[in-house]
């Protein structure tokens, strides 16, 4: 009865936090392109909107499973990835979905693409790749078992990934051969990892873990940081300030990463991810979603309305 009552104590506190913070469901990740944003609901849901957050739908997914991440390429061809291996991709924008097979059952939690040469990353260091947008993935040696959380190309050669226990991975030749990073600096799992050029990158991670990289990483040295918060997603924008999801804070560089500063957030929305929206910034958390124009550093909640029905169709 105690279990019971914690589980269902667990769902209340979340759709409570949910109604006041207005977003509709838990929300996993997200993905925007132009001023199209999707966001990956935990109850294998998909809220949609086409005009840069102001209106919303909902779509069913067609899947019990949880999913973990979504990337979309354009406007219309995305995917998301999720437990047992399982890969679904969409050519209308998310309003149908066809399953792709994978080579692994292992859970998957990171896309990324760079033109149509795509990577997925997973538990037990399971690596996948794909050279013709998406349509079919080959397993590549990651040569650990650790999971892995994130995964991040520059070009279609040079991309890292990270994941728990400190894990850091390096390639120079798209993924036939990864080089594990030794540092002694990385003793905490890893969430995010994200470069500006070939040589130079920063890895975040639990316990406000920041380690930054000058020479593509083979090397990692860790920076201070205002906050010991689960540090769950890395970005730099156009203008080149650095932003980092830090649970209820976002933290700001102006410096090129040089050094990080607090912007705090008056919600407790449990923020993991931060995207571009056109010349603006979405940090987008468990629940609800921050918005920040070009003109300001002051985020403000996304209101996310989409009725009560939920289109299967």
């Amino acid at each position: 009865m105690l279990k019971k009552a914690t589980v269902l104590g667990f769902f209340w506190l979340q759709a409570a936090l949910a109604a006041l913070t207005g977003a509709p469901c838990a929300i996993e990740r997200g993905a925007a392109i132009g001023e199209h944003v999707w966001l990956l609901c935990q109850q294998q849901e998909l809220l949609l909107s086409a005009d840069a957050g102001k209106t919303w739908r909902a779509k069913r997914l067609p899947s019990e499973v949880k999913f973990r991440a979504i990337v979309f390429l354009d406007s219309r061809h995305g995917f998301i990835a999720g437990d047992g291996g399982t890969l679904y991709a969409t050519e209308d924008g998310g309003q149908s979905w066809r399953q792709v097979p994978v080579p692994t059952q292992d859970n998957l939690t990171s896309i990324y693409f760079v033109g149509k040469f795509g990577w997925i990353v997973g538990w037990t260091g399971v690596i996948l790749h794909s050279t013709d947008g998406g349509n079919v993935w080959v397993r590549q040696e990651s040569g650990v078992r650790h999971g892995l959380e994130s995964v991040f190309f520059v070009d279609p050669q040079h991309g890292w990934a990270v994941g728990w226990a400190g894990t850091i991975l390096r390639t120079q030749d798209g993924g036939r051969s990864w080089e594990k990073a030794r540092t002694g600096a990385a003793f905490w799992s890893l969430s995010s990892v994200y470069f500006k050029d070939t040589l130079h990158g920063w890895a975040v991670g639990f316990n406000g873990l920041i380690l930054r990289s000058q020479d593509g990483g083979v090397s990692w040295q860790a920076q201070p940081a205002p906050v010991q918060a689960w540090l769950t997603s890395i970005f730099f924008d156009r203008a080149g300030r650095g932003w980092i999801a830090a649970e209820n804070d976002i933290l700001l560089s102006e410096d090129g990463g040089q050094s990080w500063k607090i912007i705090p957030v008056e919600d407790a929305l449990f923020l993991h991810q931060v995207l571009p929206l056109k010349e603006a910034l979405l940090a987008v958390g468990q629940f609800g979603v921050l918005a920040k124009d070009s003109h300001s550093l002051q985020f403000r909640v996304l209101p996310i309305r989409t009725g009560n029905q939920v289109s299967t169709s």
